[in-house]
């Protein structure tokens, strides 16, 4: 049987990209992208094809469409997160199928307000929160309160100042993110000071969907001057206390509250439209209420991200979390009628 062709797409390493620690891809960047494509090379009846430039990317798909994409470019098109969506979108048009979440899903999650208000509607937990289209309009708060942007992916805007416990801290924030991220919306929440619960989902509802085991984070190695969250820093600034301090464990949550957490995951994960694999985070609040924090379509595939992490729990490799992605994938597009690769 010849080997399926598929065409794995990343962000592009030769381009500026303003998520990063120093605005362009850093060393660890680059490892995890290799990472990756060791591991991918080792899948049997596949043959890859790595493309790792975003330049006449539209035009060579036009005259030369591959059979089949795995997306992990979700650094978005040219390195523009708010253009993480165009990704999929140019490969709809061009009627090539792909591993991942479709546009929409991508542009919903994408502000937390919006997912948050949908998870409210379905009876899931969420954390009280102030819109602020206008952020020198500070309304009254009650502290503390973390403060980030509406619209941003990988915490990005979430610094440990974020967590504020006067107006003064308030008011100083709200002016950093205006200078970081001007005219974006923010969001000031009610803080959820108990544990932070990770749920991820490899797989789709027609077709079966996994649940990995459940993860939990762990603060209790971080300097207690820092507050217990996960900042920017966590997941880009590999000399913070954040990266090599915080760890990760599966949860000893018992049943019942694993089956809040995974019931809320599955809901959310049909209803916000995501495809073949997805990471939803929850945190508890002050009185032992487990309520959503966000919902991430096309998560960190990293090796030695917590899709990786719980996969690993499962008793899967890296290796092996990527195929469950791509058979995720092909059984979707095959009960579609479709022929993925």
């Amino acid at each position: 049987m010849a080997p399926r062709e598929v065409t794995v797409l990343f962000g592009d390493p030769e381009r500026p990209d303003p998520t990063k620690r120093t605005g362009r891809y850093a060393a660890e960047d680059h490892a995890t992208i290799r990472a990756a494509m060791a591991a991918l090379a080792t899948l049997p009846g596949y043959r890859m094809r790595f493309l790792l430039r975003h330049r006449g990317l539209p035009a060579a798909f036009l005259h030369n469409p591959p059979r089949f994409v795995l997306n992990l470019c979700d650094t978005g098109y040219r390195n523009q997160p708010e253009h993480e969506l165009h990704v999929p979108a140019l490969l709809e048009m061009l009627d090539i199928p792909y591993t991942g979440a479709p546009p929409a899903a991508l542009a919903l999650c994408f502000d937390k307000a919006a997912v948050r208000a949908i998870a409210a509607a379905h009876g899931i937990p969420v954390p009280e929160e102030h819109y602020l289209a206008n952020p020198s309009s500070l309304p009254p708060l009650r502290y503390p309160a973390l403060i980030k942007p509406n619209l941003a992916d990988g915490s990005f805007g979430i610094t440990r100042q974020a967590l504020i416990h006067d107006e003064a801290a308030a008011r100083a924030y709200l002016t950093y993110l205006a200078d970081l991220m001007p005219g974006r919306a923010v969001l000031v929440q009610e803080f959820l000071s108990g544990a932070e619960y990770t749920v991820g989902l490899i797989g789709n509802p027609a077709t079966g969907l996994t649940v990995l085991p459940v993860i939990e984070t762990d603060f209790g190695a971080l300097p207690g001057d820092l507050p217990a969250i996960l900042p920017y820093e966590a997941k880009a600034v590999p000399d913070s206390p954040y990266w090599s301090d915080v760890r990760y464990r599966a949860t000893d949550r018992g049943p019942a509250a694993q089956q809040q957490l995974t019931a809320a995951a599955c809901l959310l994960f049909e209803r916000l439209g995501c495809r073949d694999y997805a990471r939803i985070d929850f945190r508890t609040d002050a009185d032992g209420v487990i309520k959503l924090l966000e919902v991430n379509p096309n998560p960190a595939w990293a090796h030695d991200g917590k899709l990786a992490m719980m996969a690993r729990m499962a008793g899967h490799s890296y290796a092996e979390m990527l195929t469950l992605i791509l058979a995720a994938a092909e059984a979707r597009l095959r009960a579609a009628d479709r022929v993925p690769v």
